[in-house]
């Protein structure tokens, strides 16, 4: 399939793929979703309403290119053991046209941007003394994960074109794999995957979108 690298309407490239007319973020601005969606409404929310934390562990769902990794190692100031997942990762020849670091002004962190694309799959890498990366190459479905992770990143391509990935059976993954009380963050607003998602045991809600987008969810496991 031909892919892309795409300039968003904050600045920040994204890969298209013409095929599908999909993008692996929001043509509205990568970055500016990336910080709507999973850090103001996923990591900084949760960190909010648990101060009592000091270590955090974050699964998301198409590792991709990378850009929430990278912001989230930015922005987070605990413990932070991140592990990605994705079935089909970015080569090395897109990574290096992917212009996150300089959008986000981050030469400083250049290294770990890095260090992440550069890392092995399937081993825990530790980034820096308070990030660890795990990047696991598989398909969603194959998560078994049990009450691991305070939060999921879920950024699958949209239900539009891989309408396997927002089911029922797939976000009962999720709820497994999170902790009591633990959330699940996506740019996804569709009627059906709310409902999926209450199936599947979430307490849902519906949040302002990031730019381009009315509105996201966010889900919550309660027991």
């Amino acid at each position: 399939m031909k892919r892309e690298i795409i300039i968003t309407s904050d600045g920040s490239t994204t890969i298209h793929l013409p095929e599908w007319n999909e993008q692996y973020h929001s043509k509205h601005g990568a970055i500016q979703e990336a910080y709507h969606v999973f850090i103001k409404n996923g990591l900084e929310y949760f960190k909010e309403t648990h101060k009592e934390l000091n270590e955090i562990s974050i699964l998301e769902i198409g590792f991709g290119t990378g850009l929430n990794s990278f912001i989230t190692f930015i922005e987070n100031d605990i413990l932070t053991n991140y592990v990605g997942v994705e079935a089909y990762p970015v080569a090395v020849e897109e990574v290096t046209k992917l212009n996150y670091v300089a959008e986000l002004n981050a030469e400083e962190n250049r290294t770990f941007f890095n260090k992440m694309h550069a890392a092995s799959w399937g081993e825990k890498h530790e980034i820096n003394d308070s990030f660890w990366l795990t990047k696991r190459q598989q398909f969603f479905k194959e998560i078994d994960d049990k009450e691991c992770y305070d939060i999921i990143y879920f950024d699958a391509f949209g239900a539009r074109v891989q309408p396997d990935l927002w089911t029922e059976a797939i976000f009962k993954i999720m709820y497994e794999a999170l902790k009591e009380n633990g959330v699940l963050v996506t740019y996804s607003a569709k009627g059906s995957v709310r409902r999926a998602m209450q199936a599947a045991g979430f307490l849902v809600e519906r949040l302002p979108g990031p730019p381009g987008k009315r509105e996201m969810l966010r889900a919550t496991k309660t027991l």
